[in-house]
């Protein structure tokens, strides 16, 4: 059996010290970007792991991240966000020797989730995705000790770090494509009411309708699920004046009032033009191609894992991270509204 190598391996290949290869391997600042490529390298060649249990022993650290999903697991790898998001951390985590802890929970246990994870110090801190109004789980996680980094800013009061993507850009953008189009009769299919990001998309949308003196023909609320989709879909079709547009706050329940609207006998777009929100994978293979608004879940991963080590790492003033916001993607599923 070949022996294991050790931090004196990697130093001795990469031609540096033991000191700066724990320097590198842990992230701490202080090596020239030059200088941690190359042990970084070398460790990658020789094959190094960490002692996970050795270095949280020695420094009191789980070397993990904590993330709580309340998502149904059977759906979970079709969700547009989710898995390119925990990618994007996975890139930052690799380099470090750190593990993600995932909990995927039922509604209404994601407090318990939180306090597993912070038993026994199984992790050093945690994302906190879908914010709620007013989120209850801000003020839990202070009374649990756990550093966190909010995916987006809370409506309330917040010691922690956030990472934000502006969806009101896109969501404008998108409304105002449509309003280009010709049409006068849009509806939105919106996400859960008490999700920060679904109010944001919701009011973009009525609020760029108001600027052009137009009301919404409806505002669905949604569950950012397939099944949800469909049925705001039907309720939607069935009006007496349906609308010649719809407008819905992610992609999954775009693709499938698509294809609702379709099996109710409708053509996309010549008799309805449908855009979602995420441009996730399957949006550019559906029939026709579906207009949406791009976001980019793995570089919103990147930038939460960077800022939440900053955190774990004794940064004390640790800034907010924006970044660039949604834009809108045409595809073929959107025109001019069918002649009066």
């Amino acid at each position: 059996m070949s022996k294991r190598p050790t931090i004196a391996d990697v130093a001795r290949r990469a031609g540096v010290s033991k000191g700066s290869v724990s320097f590198a391997l842990n992230g701490r600042p202080g090596l020239a970007q030059a200088t941690v490529d190359k042990i970084l390298a070398a460790a990658d060649e020789l094959g190094w792991r960490p002692s996970n249990r050795a270095r949280s022993l020695s420094v009191s650290k789980a070397f993990a991240l904590g993330l709580v999903i309340t998502r149904d697991p059977a759906v979970l790898s079709s969700d547009p966000f989710f898995p390119a998001f925990i990618a994007g951390v996975e890139s930052v985590l690799s380099t470090r020797g750190q593990a993600l802890v995932l909990q995927v929970v039922a509604d209404g246990s994601e407090a318990d989730g939180y306090r597993r994870l912070a038993q026994d110090a199984r992790v050093d801190g945690v994302f906190l995705s879908d914010l709620r109004h007013d989120d209850p789980r801000i003020d839990l996680l202070v009374e649990l000790g756990l550093p966190a980094v909010t995916l987006n800013r809370p409506d309330g009061e917040s010691p922690f770090p956030a990472v934000t993507l502006d969806d009101r850009p896109g969501t404008v953008a998108v409304v105002e494509h449509l309003l280009g189009l010709g049409h006068t009769r849009i509806a939105h299919v919106a996400g859960p009411p008490a999700f920060v990001h679904a109010t944001a998309r919701s009011t973009a949308f009525v609020e760029t309708l108001a600027a052009a003196g137009l009301a919404p023909v409806a505002v669905e609320a949604g569950d950012f699920t397939a099944a949800g989709g469909i049925e705001a879909t039907r309720r939607l079709l069935a009006l007496p004046e349906p609308p010649t547009a719809i407008v819905y706050a992610n992609d999954r329940m775009a693709i499938a009032g698509l294809g609702a609207a379709q099996a109710a006998g409708l053509t996309v777009p010549d008799d309805l033009s449908v855009a979602g929100f995420d441009d996730s994978e399957l949006a550019e293979y559906v029939h026709p191609g579906l207009t949406t608004v791009r976001a980019d879940p793995f570089q919103f991963g990147v930038a939460a894992a960077r800022t939440l080590n900053r955190v774990v790492d004794g940064d004390t003033d640790v800034p907010d991270v924006e970044l660039p916001p949604a834009e809108l993607v045409v595809r073929r599923s959107t025109s001019a509204p069918p002649p009066l």
